[in-house]
């Protein structure tokens, strides 16, 4: 296996999940905002909340398509450019991913699919009962991937056999403290992420004057004060998942705060243990990454509390029109926040694709540079024209405005 080799499906892998990351996290947020519209529509009998909880399920449905046909591409990566780490750890995460897979590709889309085609069909009840289901058992895929991801960055509940690993230990790997954290540190961004699309595409309209100005005012006041609450969810999991680093992942602890020092003891102690190497990830990336991160934070909160004190008052909703055009372009903010913290955690790990007990290097699967340069090519255009596709059609549907037919119309 050349360098090369090794480069590409690094790049390959990190621009394909990374893209698979920002459709799930808009995903999880909007699933969330979906269910408490339609939950409030279904006790109330409120006209304005069910029409806007059709509005916004017309936007998931798009972006959890395309949601899906990157996370179908993405995972093909296992097979074709890493099979030295499937080999050695199937045996452990194969069980969380194949357990993904089911609540994910079966019940989640079934019901998702209930839920579309239900409409004035069933029992108000049932058809919130399915909307329900969608959520939590996206909350369910996520917490699985996290399970894996977690196994990767702290691996606990293995044993060796021969020259791989496997499974002894199933709570173990499920109570993983770097799941477990990461899992609500990720859920809380996903709300930030939702909050901030409901608000930026709600002040859209308010600032065109559209005649749905009612439906729109509840939706900013609902993204908005779901902000507040869900930066403060988010920045308290990540900081116990950053004190939690000393302790599993002390390398990237200091490559984020920067102590040299410790690098260099870590790195000699990592040589001693595992044999000659370059043992320190990528500093600047990592530490670049956690310092946008933690920055963004700061501006997120105050802009999200101000605007939040500013929803309580009816006119300058209406027509505060500088304030809308802040909203909309929030909208990035949270997206940027949250690929820089997956750009940390994932990059912090290097050389490990399993920390400590399997090298990156050691992990690719042995083809040519020419064949990885084809795959990276053709993975990266068409995650490339997905995303493009997914704006496109987000925008069309957002700037449309509620339809009072299907929710998938776009």
């Amino acid at each position: 296996m050349s360098p090369e080799t090794l480069d590409l499906a690094r790049w390959q892998f990190a621009l394909t999940a990374g893209g698979h990351f920002l459709f799930v996290a808009l995903t999880l947020g909007l699933a969330t905002f979906l269910a408490l519209m339609q939950t409030i529509a279904t006790v109330t009998k409120s006209d304005t909340f069910t029409r806007m909880t059709r509005f916004w399920g017309r936007l998931y449905v798009i972006n959890y398509a395309m949601g899906i046909v990157t996370g179908l591409v993405m995972e093909f990566q296992f097979g074709l450019s890493w099979s030295g780490l499937t080999h050695y750890a199937g045996n452990v995460f194969g069980a969380s991913l194949a357990l993904e897979t089911i609540v994910a590709f079966f019940v989640e889309s079934t019901f998702l699919g209930l839920w579309i085609f239900g409409w004035d069909k069933v029992n108000r009840w049932v058809h919130l009962g399915f909307i329900w289901v969608v959520t939590l058992t996206a909350y369910a895929s996520a917490f699985w991937i996290l399970v894996t991801n977690g196994f990767l960055q702290n691996p606990l509940g293995y044993a060796m056999d021969g020259d791989k690993i496997k499974l002894t230990d199933f709570g173990a790997v499920v109570g993983n403290p770097a799941a477990i954290m990461a899992f609500f540190h990720i859920l809380g961004g996903a709300l930030v992420v939702g909050g901030f699309f409901v608000a930026g595409v709600s002040a859209y309209h308010l600032f065109k004057r559209t005649p749905e100005h009612r439906l729109f005012t509840r939706s900013l006041r609902l993204g908005i004060g779901m902000v507040v609450p869900a930066l403060m969810f988010t920045v308290t999991f990540g900081g116990l998942q950053l004190s939690a680093l000393h302790g599993y992942q002390p390398m990237k602890a200091a490559a984020f705060s920067g102590s040299d020092s410790t690098l260099a003891e870590l790195q000699a102690d990592a040589v001693a243990r595992f044999g000659p190497g370059d043992y320190i990830p990528p500093v600047g990336a990592v530490k670049t990454a956690g310092i946008v991160m933690m920055v963004l934070f700061m501006p997120l909160l105050m802009f999200g509390g101000l605007s939040l004190l500013l929803s309580f008052f009816r006119p300058l909703v209406h027509r505060f029109r500088a304030w809308h055009v802040l909203l909309m372009m929030a909208v990035p903010w949270p997206f940027l926040a949250m690929i820089s913290g997956w750009v940390f955690r994932e990059m912090g790990r290097q050389p490990w694709v399993i920390n400590g007990l399997l090298k990156t290097s050691e992990a690719v699967s042995d083809v040519s540079p020419g064949h990885m340069r084809f795959s990276l090519i053709a993975f990266g255009s068409l995650f490339a024209a997905l995303i493009v596709l997914n704006i496109v059609l987000l925008t069309r549907a957002a700037k449309r405005g509620p339809v009072d037919d299907a929710v998938v119309t776009v």
